[in-house]
């Protein structure tokens, strides 16, 4: 039987040449290939995960509130930092290599014009559907509107905190951005939403109230509930993660449970045993590196709540490296992290990316207006983790991490380089049951 991609490697040759960063808008090829391989709706309750800042937290929080009940779970992220199979994951493991040519070769079939966003987000709903996935997750890349996932019927929508980001394509407000990702509610399926700012939670509150669709603000976890992503702003994303939970329990066998009860031992669990890679994620010294703090914090918002972390922390980082994308509005992102560190070193490495920041220019901009420079750019990740270890013998806290954040882009290059970091440090306790 003639196959179009016989390995791997070619579905990867063949999502490259479709263009990283290619978009095209509207939903019709993802209507177009859903409709083909499924002729009424993919046979498993769907939630899609949606907003700004903590998507990613937020999809993790829900798959593992899922497996510790038992379920069967599909989870879809983006981007991926090394390959993509990290984006398609059953049971919290990536998709297998070996599956990915026959599942391809089907959504090529069911249309051959999807984008390389479109294309994946087909291919793990078809993977999901094939594994018996119980409960999917996906989570949008951009916007809500034209957004691949948005094609998918969905059984709840949780919202993370909205705020700019992609003005260039979602609009230059807030309250663009938020009504962008609010036409996601297409029906009454519950939304359940982090605190919002104003403009976006009337943006929420509009398109909720004219699809009929009940919509929750959730309140933060309290702060003595374990969690197992770090930082105050993840009790959020939790709480976020448990409401779309007891909303969805029931269809599971699962008690309907009131959004102030407190976690039962298998919520309990699956809040603590959440992971996600690069969202301050602390990594002890060795050979290769000192002790790092890995953050994919990028914009404002972002920033304001790895400062938070941090001071948390009480714990001074000696040194930091942050890089960016061009097309971003990193400045500010890269002004609320001086402030916070102060005159500590900042190294910008160079990423190897069509679209990054000339690392020169980042940190003459970092220096600028500065009473002594601080910033200085490096050729690359590995030339920063070096820099920053001969730092070490000046610094007056042997402890104090080395902080590593900014663009995802900057997280890759250095996963790319240390791969075993992706995954969860250790294995999961054994599994809580309601």
């Amino acid at each position: 039987m003639h196959t179009t991609f016989p390995s791997f490697a070619q579905v990867i040759a063949h999502l490259d040449a479709r263009g990283f960063f290619h978009m095209e808008l509207g939903l019709e090829r993802m209507e177009q290939a859903l409709a083909r391989l499924f002729p009424t709706r993919p046979p498993l309750v769907c939630v899609q995960v949606l907003g700004t800042n903590g998507k990613g937290s937020t999809a993790a929080f829900l798959d593992s509130l899922a497996r510790s009940h038992g379920l069967r779970t599909g989870l879809y992220t983006s981007p991926h930092f090394v390959s993509p199979a990290e984006r398609i994951r059953l049971d919290g493991v990536p998709l297998p290599e070996d599956d990915w040519p026959a599942l391809a070769d089907e959504v090529h079939a069911a249309c051959p014009e999807l984008t390389y966003f479109e294309f994946l987000t087909v291919l793990a709903l078809l993977a999901f559907a094939r594994h018996g996935v119980q409960l999917a997750i996906l989570e949008a890349g951009l916007g809500g509107r034209h957004d691949a996932t948005t094609a998918c019927p969905a059984d709840a929508l949780c919202y993370a905190p909205i705020a700019l980001d992609h003005a260039a394509i979602l609009g230059p407000t807030l309250a663009d951005i938020a009504a962008d990702k609010a036409a996601a509610i297409r029906d009454a399926a519950p939304v359940v939403s982090a605190p919002q700012y104003p403009a976006a939670r009337a943006a929420l509150e509009a398109v909720a109230a004219a699809r009929g669709a009940p919509l929750t603000f959730v309140e933060p976890l309290p702060p003595a509930v374990p969690l197992g992503l770090a930082g105050p702003h993840q009790h959020v994303n939790a709480a976020v993660a448990l409401a779309a939970w007891r909303a969805l329990a029931p269809r599971f066998g699962h008690a309907a449970l009131p959004a102030s009860a407190a976690p039962t031992p298998a919520e309990a669990a699956g809040l603590a045993r959440a992971f996600i890679a690069g969202r301050l994620q602390p990594l002890p010294a060795c050979a290769a590196h000192p002790p790092l703090l890995l953050d994919g914090a990028h914009n404002p918002h972002g920033m304001q709540a790895l400062a938070r972390h941090l001071r948390r922390m009480g714990q001074r980082p000696r040194c930091a490296i942050f890089s960016c994308l061009a097309d971003k509005d990193w400045l500010p992102a890269a002004r609320l992290l001086q402030k916070e560190l102060g005159d500590i070193p900042l190294l910008v490495p160079q990423l190897h990316n069509e679209r990054a920041a000339d690392a020169s220019a980042v940190a003459a901009a970092c220096n600028a207006g500065r009473p002594r420079p601080t910033a200085r750019a490096v050729p690359d990740v590995a030339s920063a983790l070096a820099a920053a270890r001969d730092i070490l013998p000046a610094a007056p806290d042997a402890a104090a991490p080395v902080l590593l954040c900014g663009s995802l882009y900057l997280l890759a290059e250095f996963f790319s380089l240390f791969p075993h970091y992706l995954t969860a440090p250790v294995p999961g306790l054994p599994e809580v049951r309601a």
